[in-house]
């Protein structure tokens, strides 16, 4: 069955049960994705993404010597954590500014988080994933005759309709699409990657893409960092010359101190 068409059925199936029943979960097999960034051109598009807002990355990377080179794409973004430390030091200046869904996603108040500096700063810098940006207010049309409507348009965040006058001074990121997701949808990074890389679906549907990919791969969720992530990635396993597990090949992105 095709890969979309095997998604979607299961996005039908999870939609008919309760939000507290869903657990949404994506799998990124990197054996699959060819770095071509649509994903990342999706998400900007589908959130109204600022210039140096982005909710998603793919880093490209060589790793080893001539004639055993491995060269792979990384695409990341928010992992959802079912422990975040964002939530965590944002609760220390301004309670509710981040707050975990029943299905799992964390959802941004980007109007509170703007008003608290303290909190948007602190739960930024503790992301280990580098997966928080702000929004500091600029447009791609800036120094131009005018600003284009698709960069001042009303967007859906977690089914709010806002404005980027809304999110300026905020912290921004990954959504899941929730408001795709509440409305039938499977997240716009999925249903553009060309090379079917991303998997998206309920992890509690035993009859789901992703409970079976769960069940039948390694995966790699960052256990370490006790964060509990959401976003699993498959596949490092059969690369005979990157060592995807060890911190040297980890620092290769995110850099000694273990951020972006």
């Amino acid at each position: 069955m095709n890969q979309r068409k095997r998604l979607m059925m299961d996005l039908e199936r999870a939609m008919k049960k309760p939000l507290s029943q869903r657990s949404w979960v994506m799998i990124i097999d990197i054996r699959k994705c060819v770095g071509c960034t649509s994903c990342v051109v999706a998400c900007a598009a589908e959130n109204v993404c600022s210039p140096g807002t982005s909710y998603r990355w793919v880093f490209d990377q060589e790793f080893g010597d001539y004639p055993n080179v491995d060269r792979f794409f990384m695409p990341t973004n928010c992992q959802q954590c079912d422990n975040p430390p964002c939530k965590r030091a944002a609760d220390k200046y301004a309670k509710g500014g981040i707050t975990k869904r029943p299905d799992g996603i964390v959802r941004f108040d980007y109007i509170k988080l703007a008003n608290h500096k303290m909190a948007a700063k602190t739960a930024k810098e503790a992301c280990p994933y580098g997966a928080i940006s702000y929004d500091y207010g600029q447009y791609y049309t800036d120094g131009t005759p005018r600003r284009e409507p698709y960069e001042t348009r009303t967007f859906l965040a977690y089914n709010d309709s806002l404005s980027r006058k809304e999110t300026t001074g905020s912290i921004r990121k990954c959504t899941f699409c929730a408001h795709r997701l509440d409305n039938g949808m499977l997240p716009a990074c999925v249903t553009t990657c060309i090379g079917d890389a991303m998997y998206f679906g309920d992890a509690n549907d035993p009859k789901s893409k992703v409970h079976e990919l769960m069940r039948k791969n390694r995966w790699n969720p960052h256990a370490s960092l006790g964060t509990k992530p959401r976003v699993y990635y498959i596949g490092y396993e059969k690369r005979a010359n990157i060592a995807f597990a060890t911190n040297k090949t980890c620092e290769m992105c995110h850099g000694e101190g273990g951020k972006l």
